[in-house]
């Protein structure tokens, strides 16, 4: 009996996620109206007292619903959340911050060396809680900072976040909208199985949207958040004192866009390590800092990231990857690392010819098996000729122009390995005088159906610095002329074994009637192992394989 095998290419396998006991709300419970317990809702009276009797009521209860009528509810000192407690918003009801030193003040945390004063500190917001489960924010109403909320350090209380929640376990978030939040509308750390559907956030006059910091098992959905700062971003900072893990994460159907920094980012707090996220569907029109921002500077571990289905327009940094050396984190932390992350479906519009799309690893922290499959970048380009050598570089900064001007207009990679791109292109706007592709201590790299413009006076259009084990097949520029390499051997592609295959045991004899066992496996060289299909062809007749 002959068996043969094949092995089929894979480039993103689809991964279920699994999301068990989010939280539903306590509404199964009964209803606490906050007017029954001495709320106004005339925009006036500080209605916060009778905010937080209506939800320790509702938690002495075993859980219930605290409502919301249609009214302006203001909150001049801090609302204390409690387990499952419900806040409902009706439409038209708004909860306004206010201004004065009536929050309650920031608590003393000897890690706040570790990570900037507002990640370090959370009862200084308009509502907080620590240690809650099974609580929830909904309906059609809004959450106000109302321009009262601190963008800086604020003084003692002074109020510089809308919501923040630590170690909490089941957090729903479900249609309101949270408005002028200061430095965070949403801060959430340490907290799991979190689930949010069209949420809206609106902090493009404050900073940050939603911080979503050492969290697990979460499923975001229909969000539109526009932010100042950062939109939605996702971290790992020391704030608790342990270094925390991250992952099980989908975001899907969302809109995002930031002025002034990074719309959808890793880090920069990146003390934990980052596994397993998915983000599909997603719109994002703007970003002064990356698009698509992927950090780890604490020494992080970021592994298993897929994005599919994204459109990315006014951006600064369309892509970017950097393992820096920061270590801002407990524990001694060393130098992390990138891998397993894969893009599909990307079409990205940059506006800034500086920060080119970027990987770019450190010698004792590569950026490994990454994947882009049909991702197309326009920069503007407009750049003259300029040298190819490798751009200064600060590795305890994570922001984009920590590089120095990339030497290629397209993609600039360093220090990474096993990087593929397939039917995928890069162009500019304006002639630019720089490489298409500039890679520098890497490899190996495919580029697969590729497609790079070139610019009149650029010196070549891929350039491979200290460079090994480059494949290119089918790499044209725009008028499908052979693209230029330096060096100018164009690279070939050769076939070599990526994975092996074993038998247990390796023979056995069987008898008329009788079954024979096999557990076959598979082992890969590098990368992530795509479907591996068996047959068998000669066995008698008769026999079952």
């Amino acid at each position: 009996m002959r068996f043969s095998m094949r092995r089929t290419a894979c480039l993103l396998a689809a991964t279920a996620v699994a999301l068990g006991g989010l939280a539903t709300g306590a509404s199964a419970a009964g209803e606490f109206n906050v007017k029954d317990y001495g709320a106004t809702g005339n925009g006036s009276s500080n209605d916060t007292s009778a905010i937080n009797n209506a939800i320790t009521a509702a938690n002495n209860a075993g859980g219930g619903t605290v409502r919301f009528p249609s009214g302006t509810y203001k909150s001049g000192s801090s609302i204390h959340m409690k387990s499952n407690v419900t806040i409902q918003l009706d439409s038209g009801a708004t909860v306004v911050g206010a201004s004065g030193t009536g929050y309650d003040k920031p608590e003393d945390n000897p890690n706040d060396k570790f990570q900037d004063y507002g990640h370090s500190h959370f009862h200084n917001a308009m509502i907080w809680g620590d240690r809650l489960t099974n609580i929830a924010f909904v309906g059609a109403g809004t959450i106000d900072g109302g321009d009262h909320l601190i963008t800086g350090n604020p003084d003692s209380g002074q109020a510089d976040k809308i919501i923040s929640l630590t170690r909490c376990d089941g957090l729903t978030v479900s249609g309101i909208t949270l408005r002028r939040g200061g430095h965070f509308a949403m801060l959430i750390n340490d907290c799991t199985n979190v689930t949010s559907d069209h949420l809206t956030i609106d902090t493009a006059s404050d900073r940050d949207g939603w911080n979503v910091i050492s969290t697990t098992n979460v499923k975001i959905t229909n969000a539109n958040i526009a932010a100042n700062d950062d939109a939605l971003v996702f971290k790992s900072d020391y704030a608790l004192g342990a270094k925390l893990s991250n992952g099980n994460v989908t975001v899907s159907d969302s809109n995002l866009s930031a002025k002034c920094c990074n719309a959808l980012m890793f880090g920069s707090e990146t003390c934990g390590d980052f596994t397993h996220y998915q983000f599909d569907r997603i719109t994002i029109t703007g970003a002064q800092k990356s698009g698509l921002g992927l950090v780890s500077m604490d020494g992080s571990k970021i592994s298993d990231v897929h994005y599919r289905d994204i459109t990315v327009t006014g951006v600064h940094s369309p892509i970017m990857q950097k393992v820096g050396t920061r270590k801002r984190c407990g524990n001694n932390p060393g130098v992390g690392s990138i891998s397993n992350i894969t893009y599909d479906n990307i079409t990205i519009t940059g506006n800034t010819p500086s920060f080119s799309p970027t990987l770019w690893g450190e010698s004792s922290g590569h950026i490994s098996d990454v994947t882009f499959n049909n991702v197309n970048i326009k920069v503007p380009g407009g750049n003259g000729t300029m040298s190819t050598a490798v751009p200064s570089n600060d590795a305890g900064d994570y922001n984009p122009k920590s590089i120095g001007t990339r030497p290629a207009y397209g993609w600039y990679i360093r220090y990474a390995n096993n990087i593929k791109f397939l039917n995928s292109s890069v162009k500019f706007a304006s002639n630019d005088g720089r490489p298409a592709v500039i890679a520098n201590n890497s490899g190996p790299l495919t580029f697969d159906n590729f497609v790079a413009q070139r610019g009149s006076n650029s010196p070549a259009d891929f350039v491979f610095q200290s460079t090994t084990g480059v494949c290119a097949s089918n790499v044209r520029d725009t008028n499908n002329n052979p693209v230029r390499y330096d060096p100018s051997t164009p690279p070939t592609c050769t076939s070599s074994s990526d994975f092996s295959l074993t038998a247990t045991p390796a023979s056995q004899t069987v008898t008329a009637g009788g079954s024979a066992t096999y557990n076959v496996h598979t082992a890969t060289v590098s990368g992530t192992p795509g479907p591996v299909t068996l047959t068998a062809t000669g066995q008698p007749a008769g026999a079952q394989v």
